[in-house]
């Protein structure tokens, strides 16, 4: 696969169908309001640029999604959207995009077009440590010349993971409300891709144990490939605990071959992976802040909220 040197434009990052920023889903452009105060945001993102005696501040470091690639063009479309999420949140922000694998741009081709931007903070759209947060990332930040990188934290375990999940499975059908029955039959699946890494299950075990918190059920992780339990498996072990109610919420990022599988494996509801949901967006933000926060490296912090 050749890899690009140039990273995509806006134009590129905005999914198929998705209008144009000033355009209604209908064609119609927004109203001058709108627009005005579209206009108002920006112009204030360049201002927070400024100092009190009008010098221009350092730019901040540059954000770097890095997401894993997939072959499946639905996870490229999502990670795409997800990017116009964070750049609006944060105008001014510097956001691009790297893939470790499969998809382009990849993360090193990234790294070499941040020519002039001396620092840039990496936020892995992984949910738990493992083999690619741990060397993958950094080797490859290490390996790209006149950057200065972080390496921040994975984006789980953190309650805003568990705040998505919980969303995602209520799109599905999961109800907010239940008798005392239903609940004492209900239970979760969190299905996750799986590593060999032990990091990566403790890492999975604790967004279980949020979310069987918020849910008021058990929560069983499982994975799809690398790590036991399997779905089957554990659908399997809450039903001979009487949970015959089970829904499957997909600790994916975005679509593609292992969130189908497991989806596909649900006895009752399934729940869309997190996607490009807003806590997503925000989620990345805190990762960012975070490495900041910490002296510059190209070694991966530990997960934490």
């Amino acid at each position: 696969m050749t890899a690009s040197n140039h990273p995509p434009d806006e134009s590129q990052l905005r999914p198929a169908g998705r209008p144009p920023r000033g355009a209604h889903p209908d064609g119609h452009l927004d109203s001058t309001a709108q627009l005005m105060n579209r206009i108002t945001s920006q112009l204030g993102s360049q201002l927070s640029l400024v100092s009190l005696n009008g010098t221009r501040r350092p730019e901040p470091p540059a954000l770097v999604l890095v997401a894993h690639g997939s072959r499946d063009p639905r996870t490229l479309s999502t990670v795409r959207t997800l990017i116009e999420r964070v750049r609006e949140l944060r105008p001014h922000l510097s956001v691009r995009l790297g893939h470790i694998e499969l998809n382009e741009p990849l993360l090193p081709d990234t790294l070499a077009s941040l020519d002039g931007k001396a620092d840039a903070v990496l936020v892995p759209l992984l949910l738990s440590r493992g083999y690619h947060v741990k060397r993958d990332i950094p080797e490859m930040a290490a390996a790209a010349p006149r950057v200065r990188t972080r390496v921040a934290a994975p984006l789980g375990p953190h309650p805003l993971l568990v705040e998505t999940l919980y969303a995602r499975l209520v799109e599905a059908g999961w109800r907010t409300r239940m008798s005392d029955s239903a609940r004492r039959a209900s239970g979760v699946v969190l299905a996750a891709a799986g590593s060999r890494d032990p990091d990566a299950a403790v890492d999975t075990r604790r967004t279980a144990q949020l979310l069987a918190e918020r849910l008021g059920v058990p929560v069983v992780p499982a994975y799809a490939s690398a790590a036991a339990p399997t779905v089957p498996a554990a659908l399997r072990a809450l039903a001979a605990r009487g949970r015959h109610r089970i829904a499957v919420a997909s600790y994916f990022t975005a679509p593609g071959r292992f969130a189908t599988q497991c989806a596909d494996a649900a006895p009752w509801i399934a729940a869309d992976p997190l996607g490009d949901h807003p806590a997503m967006a925000r989620l990345v933000l805190h990762r960012y802040d975070q490495a900041l926060a910490t002296p510059a490296t190209t070694e991966p912090e530990l997960a934490s909220v």
